[in-house]
């Protein structure tokens, strides 16, 4: 497969907290990689970098797409759920950034936004206030937004956060469901990720240590004395683990 994203040596701070330590990865074409880790371990800095949204202090981050394509669904969006707009005008916000700001939106644009929410099965719903929606529909409707920039790569940052558990396993479906054509990120505390959806795990803790996930029972191998979730899960039969290490 090819490598859609490489972040060689990476490393970040605030001010003089070093966030992030020598992060190594490789991202995939069509890989589903979950991000876990501790609360404060850099989950979501290190997605931050991956965009753009943060300058590298150090290292280097290679994109191996075209037009920067990468589709980003944050952790809490600044909508207003109470401010008067419909599913479809939020997927069109996907737009603005190729749009001339005066001259409104193309019927391109409008078709574009249409397909994206038939693609998260929210079509029927382009015209409900966001608001009247569930958060799962909200959730679906944000990721069709991000599917307006014809994305290589999607990155979701707690993409089930206060969602229902059986909105949760739907939001998972369908990432399932994108990831035949999209890589697919996803910052998670949800085991569930670990256990029937992810390829492949990243711990992030100031340092990564990555795991490799096969869907046969075996023994893990591991080469340090690091111990998350995904070891835990190993040790109970769910998967064999593979783990390579960039923690010191």
């Amino acid at each position: 497969m090819n490598t859609i994203l490489e972040l060689e040596n990476i490393s970040y701070s605030y001010s003089k907290y070093n966030v992030l330590e020598d992060i190594n990865l490789d991202i995939l074409t069509n890989d589903f990689l979950a991000i876990i880790g501790p609360n404060g371990g850099g989950k979501s800095t290190l997605l931050k970098l991956m965009l753009g949204l943060y300058k590298v202090k150090s290292g280097i981050i290679k994109k191996n797409l075209k037009n920067n394509s990468i589709g980003y669904v944050p952790q809490n969006t600044n909508l207003n759920i109470d401010f008067p707009i419909t599913a479809l005008e939020v997927v069109l916000m996907g737009h603005m950034g190729k749009k001339k700001q005066f001259f409104g939106y193309t019927n391109e644009d409008k078709n574009c936004a249409m397909n994206s929410l038939k693609q998260v099965s929210m079509d029927k719903y382009a015209n409900f206030k966001i608001g009247d929606l569930s958060g799962g529909q909200r959730q679906r409707v944000f990721i069709a937004r991000a599917l307006c920039a014809k994305p290589k790569v999607m990155l979701l940052d707690e993409p089930t956060a206060s969602i229902d558990v059986k909105g949760q396993k739907d939001i998972y479906e369908l990432l399932k469901e994108l990831n035949k054509t999209i890589s697919i990120v996803v910052v998670s505390h949800d085991i569930s990720v670990l256990l029937n959806y992810a390829k492949n795990v990243a711990h992030v803790n100031k340092n990564l240590v990555y795991h490799h996930l096969k869907n046969t029972d075996s023994q893990i191998t591991n080469n340090d004395e690091h111990l998350c979730e995904v070891e835990l899960l190993s040790a109970l039969g769910k998967k064999q683990v593979c783990c390579n290490n960039t923690h010191e």
